[in-house]
């Protein structure tokens, strides 16, 4: 039986990306997947924080924001725990696949604001991420050196138990009823970076999440594709 927006289990929600979205920044995005937007911008500081003066490698990190007509409710310009674990999660996701080595003595600061929000707006932001740090990084450096910077690609996307059916890419409607729900992010290549998994209604099985974790991985598959084509194009 197809899901409330006419998709099968396995299907993701339609995507799009707007490159160049922010026209003063080396890198941005606009992403898109269903009725989640997130904004993404990523620049290139001369600098490192100081605890990597000196040792020749570079940094990444991240920044996440609900902004207030995100949602039906006002959300506050403030950052709260949620937040701060989101950026924590983005930031670790990105540092996965860049070779600070290789960036050198640079800061790739990452901007991730949700301009929508319908569920899934981490898994959103840490794809989108990805190009706009891909594409920031060609206009800065070049598409040699970016590409030894950028080891991989990343993306995530959520899976859950929705009455019962593993359904992939949840919206709110699924996410807020799911008995179980999970985000999964990880490399184009394959390997995992993190799964955060957790049984909203009770307890949930090795076989379940197996089963989730074949879902999620298809659908990443079919998103490092369309960041490819996203990359090549901006």
């Amino acid at each position: 039986m197809p899901r409330r927006d006419g998709r099968n289990d396995d299907d993701l929600r339609p995507v799009t990306i707007v490159p160049g979205f922010a026209r003063n920044c080396a890198g941005s995005v606009l992403y898109s997947c269903g009725g989640t937007t997130v904004l993404v911008t990523a620049q290139v500081a001369d600098a490192v924080p100081p605890f990597l003066e000196g040792k020749g490698v570079g940094w990444l990190t991240a920044e996440y924001a609900m902004l207030p007509g995100s949602t039906p409710t006002r959300v506050s310009r403030r950052t709260d725990g949620r937040a701060t674990e989101i950026q924590r999660l983005i930031g670790r996701s990105l540092r996965a696949v860049v070779d600070r080595q290789a960036l050198g003595p640079f800061t790739v600061h990452v901007d991730c604001d949700v301009v929508n929000a319908d569920g899934g707006t981490r898994t959103a932001a840490i794809t989108g991420a990805y190009v706009a740090v891909a594409l920031g990084l060609r206009k800065r450096f070049g598409v040699e050196r970016a590409g030894a910077v950028l080891k991989d690609s990343v993306a995530a996307v959520s899976v859950g138990i929705v009455e019962g059916r593993a359904v992939l890419d949840l919206d709110y409607s699924e996410d807020s009823r799911a008995e179980v729900d999970a985000n999964v992010v990880r490399l184009g290549s394959g390997g995992l970076v993190e799964v955060q998994g957790t049984g909203e209604g009770g307890v949930f099985s090795r076989a379940q999440l197996d089963a989730l974790l074949d879902l999620a991985g298809a659908g990443i598959d079919r998103l490092a594709a369309i960041q490819r084509e996203a990359v090549e194009g901006g």
